[in-house]
């Protein structure tokens, strides 16, 4: 029985309570690489569109640490072996599986550093860490990366199937009111067992798998890349590269966050690495770093920087339109002349360089299962697994795992497309 004076419960609305074992993992909640992730919301610009998409990156950590006892506990009652220094290690790899994320999570993703992945910040951070505790982490990083000799702990942190995702489509779909994006994350984890090293899922749990990936094509669709969230993401991305180009002028003179300073005035670059200098600067970013800047940068003496961050503080944002092709060299060049006209029609001069910050063209790229290279395998109960798309009554599947790739269009509204 659980003595509660050896655990913390945090409130949970979307899995209840979650109670986290006094020690290493408590202390790594509260330490401010993870205290950070309270002030990055965890579906980036996806709350100008789903009013209630305000939830944390700090609260899918967390949640994902919850069902990470859940599933490691049901695989322990499955006679999976399980060490309690393996148990703790998974558990401390999926809390900080996202500590690397920067403001508003994917949506600049590549805005401040060249070369660069959220996911190689999470491990630059996780080593610090693992020096800051003495060498507590080091199971956790192996699970982290693949190279520690029990691959299905790997498997629960980062697979077709991991915890990561059990969480964020329940916990997106509770917070858009996309009910779409509903997962029987409960069965899915009661039916998982480790076959030959890796995780499989019975066959009673089937259709919750279909389910799950179904669930997975139609966030996507509806939520992470709706069309009103990819057009204020380049925005928002318009407005950082001309805050750049300005800086690299020596003409940006508003207000700006000191540490998104860092990233706007240097070129930075993660090919060689990722230095202290860097780290320092990184950690210290979070959602209200841009939002500051920007509620001065509405204020520039530059029409253009100004013009844009008007249009992100008060959500007059750009449009995204989808299109059955790619757009043609005419086409582009009739925009652009459409849009050089709006401009004007507002008081801006654009030069031809000036129209990308209002203009882009790019594609929006889903893929629900990839059973080629990432596969969920099914436990027949005869000691093998087949691939998911090869199971019984599972046929429809397969058209979930084709690629889905749609060009698209974001411009001004008053610019016809």
């Amino acid at each position: 029985m659980e003595k509660s004076h050896l655990y913390k419960i945090f409130s949970d609305p979307v899995h209840g309570f979650i109670n986290i074992p006094k020690g290493i993992i408590l202390k790594l909640i509260d330490h401010p690489y993870v205290q950070r992730l309270r002030r990055i919301r965890q579906l980036g610009l996806g709350y100008l569109v789903f009013p209630g998409a305000e939830h944390s990156r700090f609260a899918h950590a967390l949640g994902a640490t919850g069902l990470m006892q859940k599933a490691l506990v049901n695989l322990k009652e499955k006679n999976t072996t399980i060490t309690n220094a393996e148990y703790e290690a998974t558990m401390i790899a999926v809390l900080l599986h996202d500590i690397g994320h920067g403001p508003f999570s994917h949506s600049l993703e590549h805005s401040f550093i060249k070369d660069f992945h959220h996911e190689k910040m999470t491990l630059a951070l996780m080593h610090k860490l693992n020096e800051e505790f003495d060498g507590a982490l080091d199971m956790a990083i192996k699970i982290f990366t693949n190279q520690y000799a029990k691959p299905f702990l790997h498997q629960l942190v980062s697979s077709q199937l991991d915890i990561d995702r059990l969480d964020y489509l329940k916990r997106d779909s509770w917070y858009t009111g996309v009910s779409e994006g509903f997962v029987g994350v409960d069965r899915i984890i009661k039916t998982m067992r480790v076959h030959k090293g890796h995780i499989v899922v019975e066959k009673k749990g089937i259709y919750a798998i279909e389910n799950y990936i179904l669930a997975r094509r139609l966030m996507y669709m509806q939520v992470y890349l709706h069309k009103t969230v990819l057009a204020a993401d380049k925005l928002l991305m318009s407005i950082l590269k001309r805050a750049r180009y300005l800086a690299s002028n020596n003409q940006l003179e508003e207000f700006t966050s000191p540490a998104l300073s860092y990233f706007v005035k240097h070129d930075v670059s993660a090919f060689k690495g990722i230095s202290d200098e860097i780290i320092a600067n990184y950690v210290l970013m979070e959602d209200n770093d841009i939002l500051m800047s920007l509620k001065y940068w509405q204020f520039s003496n530059d029409k253009i920087l100004a013009d844009l961050s008007k249009r992100f503080l008060n959500r007059q944002l750009f449009r995204a339109t989808f299109s059955k092709k790619p757009f043609t060299d005419s086409e582009i060049a009739d925009l652009r002349e459409k849009t050089a006209v709006a401009l004007h029609k507002r008081g801006i001069q654009a030069s031809d360089d000036d129209l990308n910050y209002y203009l882009h063209f790019d594609s929006s790229n889903t893929e629900a299962y990839k059973y080629k290279s990432e596969s969920i395998w099914i436990f027949d109960g005869d000691d093998k697994a087949v691939e998911f798309s090869k199971a019984a009554d599972t046929k429809n599947v397969i058209a979930l795992t084709k690629q889905v790739v749609k060009p698209y269009c974001v411009h001004l509204k008053e610019v016809l497309v």
